[in-house]
C-alpha cells in the first residue's frame, strides 16, 4: 500500500516494493531495501551497426536485435502543442513518482478479460502522429488500440522497473515517443547471454534523443526487459507509449469481435484520458 501523509491522504501512487523520493522520505532512508551487489555487464547500443558494443573499449559486442530508434520524429512546435495538450488533461499519480494519462480499454490481466469501459479512443493529436508511423517499414500495417502518456520528473525519483510488457493483449511492436529531455532505456537479462560468453545480468543502454521514436519487437520485446532508472531522468520526460493488438484480438483470432470493436473506438481519434 502507498504510505499516507499526515492528513490521511496518500502522497504518491507508489504500492508494494515500488517507491519515489516522495514516500522514501516519509518511510526513513533506513528503511529502505538496498540491491545487493552484483556482477553486471555493461554495453550500449549503437542504431546505426544494430549492435551492443561493450562500455570497456576492448570488450566484446553482439547483434542486438528488435530495436529501431529514428532521432527527430517530430519537430519542437509538435513536441511543444502535445506536451500543452496533456497538460490541459488530469495527470494521475502511478507507480515510482510517475504520472499518467490512459487511453485504452478496461482490462485485467490476471483474469485475461477486456472491455471497452470508459475507452473513447486516442487522443487527435495522435492521428497525424500514427499515419506519419505507417511511412516507416518497421510499423507498417501499425494499428495501436492503446495510448499511455507517462511524465517522469527527476524531483519524485521517477523511474520504471525493469519488465515485460503483456503479450495476450498487446501485439509484437511497443512504440514510445520520447519528449523534453533525452534519458536512456535500459535493456536487461538477468540470467545472462550464454551465446555472447556472458554468465551474469547483462545491460544494454539505448540512448534515447530527445523528440525520438523507439520501437521494440522480437527478441528487444520478448526476450529483453526494459526500464528507465532514476538516475537517468535528469530533467522533465514525457513518453507516449502504443501498443498494438496481438493475434488473438485480429481478423481470425479468438477474440476478433471485441478487437475489431476497441480498433473502431481508438482509431476514431476522440478520445479522453480515462
Amino acid at each position: 500500500m502507498a504510505p499516507e501523509s499526515r492528513d490521511g491522504a496518500a502522497p504518491c501512487g507508489c504500492k508494494g516494493i515500488r517507491s519515489c523520493l516522495i514516500c522514501e522520505k516519509l518511510k526513513g532512508k533506513g528503511q529502505l531495501q538496498k540491491s545487493k551487489s552484483e556482477v553486471v555487464h555493461h554495453f550500449f547500443y549503437n542504431p546505426e551497426t544494430g549492435l551492443a558494443v561493450s562500455k570497456d573499449a576492448e570488450g566484446p559486442s553482439f547483434r542486438f536485435p528488435g530495436v529501431f530508434l529514428q532521432e527527430n520524429f517530430i519537430t519542437e512546435e509538435e513536441e511543444k502543442e502535445l506536451i500543452t495538450a496533456m497538460d490541459q488533461d488530469v495527470w494521475n499519480e502511478s507507480q515510482s513518482g510517475r504520472r499518467k494519462q490512459d487511453f485504452g480499454p478496461k482490462v485485467n490481466f490476471k483474469k485475461r478479460k477486456v472491455r471497452p469501459g470508459g475507452f473513447s479512443g486516442l487522443p487527435p493529436l495522435s492521428q497525424k502522429l500514427v499515419l506519419r508511423m505507417h511511412q516507416e517499414q518497421t510499423l507498417a500495417g501499425f494499428q495501436p488500440v492503446e495510448q499511455c502518456n507517462l511524465d517522469y520528473n527527476p524531483q519524485r525519483g521517477s523511474a520504471i522497473d525493469p519488465h515485460l510488457d503483456d503479450s495476450w493483449l498487446w501485439g509484437e511492436r511497443l512504440v514510445t515517443i520520447n519528449m523534453l529531455s533525452n534519458t536512456t532505456l535500459t535493456m536487461s537479462l538477468e540470467q545472462g547471454l550464454p551465446e555472447a560468453g556472458l554468465s551474469e545480468e547483462v545491460r544494454v543502454a539505448v540512448h534515447l534523443p530527445r523528440r525520438s521514436l523507439v520501437v521494440l519487437q522480437g527478441e528487444a520485446r520478448h526476450r529483453w526487459r526494459h526500464a528507465i532508472h532514476r538516475e537517468d531522468v535528469h530533467q522533465r520526460r514525457v513518453c507516449s507509449t502504443y501498443r498494438e493488438l496481438s493475434a488473438e484480438f485480429l481478423p481470425g483470432g479468438k477474440q476478433a469481435e471485441m478487437g475489431a470493436q476497441l480498433l473502431d473506438i481508438a482509431l476514431a481519434f476522440k478520445g479522453t484520458p480515462i
